[in-house]
Protein backbone atom coordinates (compact mmCIF):
# COMPACT_ATOMS: atom_id res chain seq x y z
CA UNK A 1 0.00 0.00 0.00
CA UNK A 2 1.55 3.28 -1.14
CA UNK A 3 1.68 5.77 1.80
CA UNK A 4 1.04 8.79 -0.44
CA UNK A 5 -2.09 7.18 -1.89
CA UNK A 6 -3.38 6.26 1.58
CA UNK A 7 -2.65 9.75 2.91
CA UNK A 8 -4.43 11.45 0.00
CA UNK A 9 -7.46 9.16 0.32
CA UNK A 10 -7.62 9.78 4.08
CA UNK A 11 -7.31 13.57 3.69
CA UNK A 12 -9.99 13.67 0.97
CA UNK A 13 -12.34 11.60 3.12
CA UNK A 14 -11.64 13.48 6.38
CA UNK A 15 -12.19 17.00 5.05
CA UNK A 16 -15.13 16.05 2.84
CA UNK A 17 -16.78 14.51 5.91
CA UNK A 18 -15.83 17.47 8.14
CA UNK A 19 -17.33 19.92 5.65
CA UNK A 20 -20.61 18.00 5.22
CA UNK A 21 -21.34 16.07 8.44
CA UNK A 22 -18.80 16.44 11.27
CA UNK A 23 -20.67 14.04 13.58
CA UNK A 24 -19.77 11.10 11.35
CA UNK A 25 -16.05 11.68 11.98
CA UNK A 26 -16.54 9.57 15.13
CA UNK A 27 -15.80 6.45 13.09
CA UNK A 28 -12.24 7.70 12.47
CA UNK A 29 -11.36 7.98 16.18
CA UNK A 30 -11.19 5.55 19.12
CA UNK A 31 -11.38 5.93 22.90
CA UNK A 32 -7.58 6.27 23.06
CA UNK A 33 -7.46 8.96 20.34
CA UNK A 34 -6.36 12.48 21.28
CA UNK A 35 -7.06 15.78 19.55
CA UNK A 36 -5.12 18.93 20.38
CA UNK A 37 -7.22 21.78 19.01
CA UNK A 38 -5.57 25.19 19.29
CA UNK A 39 -3.74 23.95 22.42
CA UNK A 40 -6.76 22.28 24.07
CA UNK A 41 -6.24 18.53 24.61
CA UNK A 42 -9.32 16.32 24.11
CA UNK A 43 -9.31 12.54 24.72
CA UNK A 44 -11.63 9.96 23.19
CA UNK A 45 -13.86 9.71 20.15
CA UNK A 46 -17.02 11.04 21.83
CA UNK A 47 -15.25 14.08 23.29
CA UNK A 48 -13.44 14.83 20.03
CA UNK A 49 -16.65 14.75 18.02
CA UNK A 50 -18.39 16.86 20.68
CA UNK A 51 -15.66 19.48 20.23
CA UNK A 52 -15.82 19.42 16.43
CA UNK A 53 -19.62 19.59 16.28
CA UNK A 54 -19.83 22.54 18.69
CA UNK A 55 -17.39 24.81 16.88
CA UNK A 56 -18.90 28.29 16.42
CA UNK A 57 -19.79 27.83 12.74
CA UNK A 58 -22.16 25.54 10.90
CA UNK A 59 -20.64 25.39 7.43
CA UNK A 60 -17.09 25.53 6.14
CA UNK A 61 -14.94 24.44 3.23
CA UNK A 62 -11.38 23.14 3.50
CA UNK A 63 -9.07 23.86 0.57
CA UNK A 64 -5.97 21.67 0.90
CA UNK A 65 -2.61 23.09 -0.22
CA UNK A 66 -0.16 20.35 0.84
CA UNK A 67 -0.24 16.78 2.12
CA UNK A 68 2.98 15.21 3.40
CA UNK A 69 3.25 11.75 4.89
CA UNK A 70 5.79 9.40 6.46
CA UNK A 71 5.59 5.81 7.67
CA UNK A 72 5.59 5.65 11.48
CA UNK A 73 7.02 2.69 13.35
CA UNK A 74 6.94 -1.06 12.82
CA UNK A 75 3.18 -1.37 13.40
CA UNK A 76 2.34 0.29 10.07
CA UNK A 77 1.34 3.71 11.37
CA UNK A 78 1.54 6.85 9.30
CA UNK A 79 2.09 10.54 9.98
CA UNK A 80 0.10 12.88 7.73
CA UNK A 81 0.71 16.64 7.76
CA UNK A 82 -1.80 18.92 6.01
CA UNK A 83 -1.80 22.64 5.30
CA UNK A 84 -4.45 24.69 3.60
CA UNK A 85 -7.19 27.26 3.88
CA UNK A 86 -10.48 27.12 5.75
CA UNK A 87 -13.37 29.18 4.43
CA UNK A 88 -16.09 29.67 7.02
CA UNK A 89 -19.56 30.43 5.69
CA UNK A 90 -20.31 34.15 5.96
CA UNK A 91 -16.66 35.16 6.40
CA UNK A 92 -14.90 37.18 3.73
CA UNK A 93 -11.35 35.87 4.26
CA UNK A 94 -10.14 32.27 4.45
CA UNK A 95 -8.11 31.18 7.47
CA UNK A 96 -4.81 29.32 7.02
CA UNK A 97 -4.48 26.10 9.00
CA UNK A 98 -2.15 23.17 9.63
CA UNK A 99 -3.17 19.76 10.88
CA UNK A 100 -1.19 16.62 11.73
CA UNK A 101 -2.69 13.13 11.94
CA UNK A 102 -1.03 10.02 13.35
CA UNK A 103 -2.87 7.15 11.69
CA UNK A 104 -2.75 3.62 13.04
CA UNK A 105 -3.78 0.51 11.10
CA UNK A 106 -6.82 -1.62 11.92
CA UNK A 107 -7.70 -4.91 10.26
CA UNK A 108 -9.24 -3.15 7.26
CA UNK A 109 -8.34 0.54 7.47
CA UNK A 110 -6.79 3.21 9.70
CA UNK A 111 -7.94 5.21 12.71
CA UNK A 112 -6.67 8.54 14.02
CA UNK A 113 -4.57 8.04 17.16
CA UNK A 114 -3.35 11.65 17.37
CA UNK A 115 -4.68 14.80 15.71
CA UNK A 116 -3.17 18.29 16.15
CA UNK A 117 -4.90 21.32 14.63
CA UNK A 118 -3.70 24.93 14.52
CA UNK A 119 -4.77 28.07 12.73
CA UNK A 120 -1.78 29.84 11.19
CA UNK A 121 -1.88 33.54 11.89
CA UNK A 122 0.15 35.91 9.71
Amino acid sequence: MDPDTVAKAFVDHYYSTFDTNRATLATLYQDTSMLTFEGQKILGSANIVAKLTTLPFQQCKHMITTVDCQPSGPSGGMLVFVSGNLQISGEQHALKFSQMFHLMPTLSSFYVLNDIFRLNYA
